[in-house]
Formats: C-alpha cells, sequence, structure tokens
C-alpha cells in the first residue's frame, strides 16, 4: 500500500492529535465541535475533524483515508484533494447542526465519507474488499451504500452516538465539490476550444499533437498499478478517439503524469 503527500499528512496529524487531546482532555473540549457554541468557538468548524473518540475510531477513519486517499489525491491533484477534504468536513458540521444539533462531534469522517464518494465518482467499478465482512463489491455499490445506510440511521434516529448526517454532508459536499471542479475545467476547454474554432486557428490541433506526444512518453513501467491502468485506458481513449474526447480532469491527469506524477 503507497501513500500521497497530503494522505500522509493528514494521517500524522489526526495521529498527533489523538495522542496530544488523549492527554489533555480540555483541549478535546475545546477543539470539539458543538453546535450551540459554534459562534463563540467558530474554529471548531475544523478542528474537530482532528479529533477522535477512541483508538478505534481513529483507525477506521484513517484506514479510509489511506486506502481511497491515494489514488484521488494524484487524479485530483494535491490542493484540490485537500481542499474536498475540509470543505467535507465543514459539510459534515453544517449537516450535523442542521439536522442533529444536540451533542458534541468529533472524527474525521466526513472527510472520510467525502474520498470514499470520490473514489467511485472516478472509479465505480473498480472492486473493493470489505475488511467486516469480506465481501468484493464494486466502488459506486459501497459509496451508494454508505449514503443509504447513513439516510436511513439519521432519519430513524438510530441511538449509536454516530453523526450520520455528518456523515451526509461530507459526502454531499465533497461530491459537489468534484463535480464543480469538472464543470469549471470543462468550461474553461469548451471556451478554448470556441476560440479556437472562431479564429480558425491550428493552434488548437497543435497544442493536442504537443500533447499526445507528452503523454505518449509517460514511463507506465515505473507507475503504481492503479496509475498504469488509468494512464493505458486514457492513452487508449486518445488513440481512439483523439485528444478532445478527454475530459479536463482526465488531461490534467496524463500531464501530471508526463511531468513525472
Amino acid at each position: 500500500m503507497y501513500t500521497t503527500p497530503w494522505v500522509q499528512r493528514l494521517l500524522i496529524a489526526n495521529v498527533i492529535m489523538f495522542v496530544v487531546t488523549g492527554t489533555s482532555p480540555g483541549l478535546a473540549r475545546d477543539l470539539a465541535f458543538i453546535p450551540q457554541f459554534v459562534l463563540f468557538r467558530p474554529w471548531t468548524i475544523v478542528s474537530y475533524m482532528f479529533l477522535h473518540a477512541g483508538l478505534g475510531h481513529l483507525f477506521f477513519n484513517m484506514l479510509g483515508v489511506l486506502i481511497f486517499g491515494p489514488r484521488l489525491e494524484e487524479r485530483m491533484g494535491g490542493r484540490a484533494f485537500l481542499t474536498m477534504y475540509f470543505l467535507a468536513g465543514i459539510g459534515g458540521a453544517l449537516f450535523q447542526m442542521v439536522f442533529a444539533p444536540a451533542g458534541a462531534m468529533v472524527g474525521a469522517s466526513a472527510g472520510v465519507y467525502a474520498i470514499v464518494i470520490g473514489f467511485a465518482t472516478y472509479w465505480p467499478h473498480e472492486r473493493i474488499m470489505l475488511l467486516f465482512p469480506p465481501i468484493p463489491m464494486k466502488a459506486w455499490v459501497l459509496g451508494a451504500g454508505y449514503v443509504l445506510l447513513s439516510v436511513y440511521n439519521g432519519m430513524a434516529g438510530t441511538p449509536d452516538g454516530v453523526a450520520h448526517f455528518a456523515h451526509l454532508g461530507g459526502a454531499a459536499a465533497g461530491f459537489a465539490y468534484i463535480k464543480w471542479s469538472e464543470w469549471r475545467r470543462g468550461s474553461a476547454k469548451r471556451d478554448f476550444q470556441k476560440k479556437m474554432r472562431k479564429d480558425s486557428s491550428p493552434g488548437g490541433v497543435v497544442g493536442d499533437r504537443m500533447a499526445m506526444a507528452r503523454w505518449k512518453g509517460i514511463s507506465v513501467e515505473g507507475l503504481h498499478e492503479l496509475n498504469r491502468e488509468e494512464v493505458e485506458r486514457l492513452l487508449a481513449k486518445v488513440a481512439s478517439s483523439g485528444a478532445g474526447s478527454l475530459t479536463g480532469s482526465e488531461r490534467e491527469f496524463l500531464d501530471r503524469m508526463a511531468a513525472g506524477g
């Protein structure tokens, strides 16, 4: 199992905060998100993401980040990945404040849900092996199952001490950010292509040819298996339909791989 820069930093930050707050209960109370006090402690809308109620809580959240995060970070880029993660945490806090405002909340689950949903969005048919029970399923099934389970438990008011609405808020915010990012990149690409057609300039064709030459030079042997499969799939798509068939995020991914990751 491999990791990426921001995934690694998130793991380290969460472990450090778990150790620090374990020896300072007062600090944990000051950083936990309590909806009734958010106006007086606005930092808690983010700080709660780095607190955990116990070792098991920390372990399973960080396992989700480690399993699904690296590939998503490589696909989105570090800045976009981190933005999505924090927006998911804020979205989770807001959902919890609106739909279930009683009690304090801690945990990285909202961000983890966004990562899982992001993974399922980009690789819906990737097979994932569950730990308990060990059952293989496609990523989109796992993501949909998480969301439906949170909806059911949240609406039913299941007294399990889990912030189900925060999970939903994280999933919704993460998915919305990914779709907005794709729309923004797609809009910029459409504007560029429109300008190329309007000016009757060969620059667009030349630009695509230069990009294709860079992409063909990617050394797939040195890539992680998952990234290698993605590069090969996209190069096959370019070979059959041309560079214009790629989405903005797909072009950015190939450009990052051509630049050495």
